[in-house]
């Protein structure tokens, strides 16, 4: 990013560590850490504080902060006790608007917020009144979507890297998420906080080793399982954020300034600092291999495009440059991608609905992008499951047939349900029927949502010639 991401924050947004730094030695500490890395940032010669707040969220796209003065009051909806933080920062509404403009332009549902009196999520209050008390750093702040999964959110992260490169400012950047988000439910003794539970610290302190060793895609990788493990806030979503932003890599310095309780669950504030010429020890990488689809924009990542090498080499070509959409999801005719001799797309199936290639080639392997039923051109998304089943296998046969491959070559199939329960024996009966006789492996999954209203997606891999 040519040196304009000066360094990166995880920093918690609870109001206690703001309004009740006397309740508790704890938040004391964090209180003095935030105030340290405030000074260390305003010393730094950063001219933008971009922030990731999962405190702010949406529920229609994203949403970015384009008033250049909000000014109100805040008085938390759940720690209201605590009393009122009267707040006026100082935003960079050119940036937010740039932001905004990027993410639109690959097809993400984006609005652009600067009206007097629009409530700043408490998130954002604590950390932007410990870190720049005296609004000396001008800010940009993106929601957090609730429904983005892990694709749409590392869109939103490549498209901040982006417009960070357009605009030529040095930057901070800054998440602000706990760790684990398991509040206690009831009335504590706040001066004897504690974590809720010992899983949910004990995970908190692999995650905080990891990132102390600047590990920081590493734990973007597993951040889905932290998640389910410690509950962690938002499914720790803001790492994917962070992580697509900063470059996908682990070339980072790393450094825990504090880890304490608050209310039960874990805050953390802990600073990155990009190091390119830093050593990696491959041995201690993690990937986590195909995940499922979530709902909005998706973009390539390692199970939709082969081996975790291919990552490496997609992210050093250019790794500031984000495909907008429909230069992948329009093509006439099969051919490569622009830029990308090994990946394709046609117009015989269902257009990408994200900056995605249908399919990609690996030596002599076929990797394709997951696959849905939605009809080709139109869109139209066929009624029931045997018949989006059966349109799903079309789309198939169409990407492969039009790479020089075929049906009969597939050798491995993941499949995504949305309703494993109610679908998983009507999906078999026709999958038997047009894929069985092939004999090729296969992994069935339930999940919450695919990217568009569809009841099945699959994942292929297929020899190519």
């Amino acid at each position: 990013m040519s040196g304009l991401l000066q360094k990166a924050y995880l920093v918690p947004g609870q109001p206690h560590i703001l309004l009740g730094a006397d309740r508790n030695a704890g938040w004391a500490s964090l209180k003095a850490s935030y105030e340290a890395v405030g000074r260390e940032i305003e010393r730094s010669g950063a001219e933008l504080i971009l922030l990731y707040s999962t405190q702010w969220f949406s529920v229609i796209g994203h949403l970015f902060q384009t008033d250049p003065n909000p000014t109100w009051t805040l008085v938390d909806q759940n720690w209201y006790e605590l009393g009122e933080i009267p707040y006026s920062f100082r935003v960079d509404p050119e940036f937010g608007a740039l932001y905004a403009g990027i993410c639109k332009d690959l097809g993400m549902q984006t609005a652009t917020v600067a009206y007097h009196g629009f409530p700043i999520d408490t998130g954002t209050v604590v950390a932007l009144k410990l870190l720049t008390p005296n609004n000396a750093i001008s800010a940009s702040v993106v929601s957090c979507n609730i429904y983005a999964e892990r694709d749409e959110t590392r869109a939103l992260g490549r498209a901040a890297r982006t417009a960070i490169e357009r605009y030529g400012k040095k930057t901070i950047v800054v998440i602000v998420s706990n760790l684990s988000n398991r509040f206690e439910v009831g009335e504590i003794d706040m001066a004897h906080d504690r974590i809720s539970s010992s899983k949910d610290d004990e995970w908190n302190r692999k995650i905080l080793e990891m990132l102390g060793e600047g590990r920081l895609e590493d734990v973007a990788q597993v951040a889905r399982e932290f998640g389910r493990e410690a509950n962690a806030d938002m499914g720790f979503k803001a790492i994917w954020w962070l992580a697509a932003l900063a470059g996908e890599n682990n070339k980072y310095d790393g450094k825990v300034w504090d880890y304490q309780p608050v209310w039960g669950t874990g805050n953390a504030i802990v600073e990155l600092t990009p190091n390119p010429n830093k050593e990696l020890d491959f041995e201690k990488e993690f990937d986590e291999g195909p995940v499922e689809q979530g709902t909005g924009l998706e973009t390539h990542n390692v199970a939709e495009g082969g081996p975790d090498v291919h990552r490496e080499s997609e992210m050093t070509s250019d790794p500031g440059v984000i495909p907008n959409a429909s230069e992948l999801a329009t093509e006439p005719e099969f051919r490569a991608a622009p830029a990308k001799s090994n990946t394709f797309n046609t117009s015989r199936a269902a257009s990408p609905v994200g900056a995605y290639p249908h399919a990609r080639r690996v030596g002599d392997l076929l990797f394709l992008s997951g696959i849905g039923p939605r009809r080709p051109v139109t869109n139209e998304i066929p009624v029931g499951i045997e018949a989006q089943t059966r349109a799903t296998v079309d789309n198939v046969r169409a990407i492969l047939e039009d790479a020089g491959s075929s049906l009969e070559k597939i050798l491995d199939v993941t499949v995504y349900l949305t309703d494993m329960k109610r679908d998983f024996d009507s999906f078999n009966r026709v999958y038997a029927e047009l894929i069985g006789r092939i004999q090729p492996t296969r992994t069935t999954v339930g999940v919450d949502s695919l990217p568009t209203p569809i009841a099945v997606e699959m994942k292929i891999i297929a020899a190519a010639r």
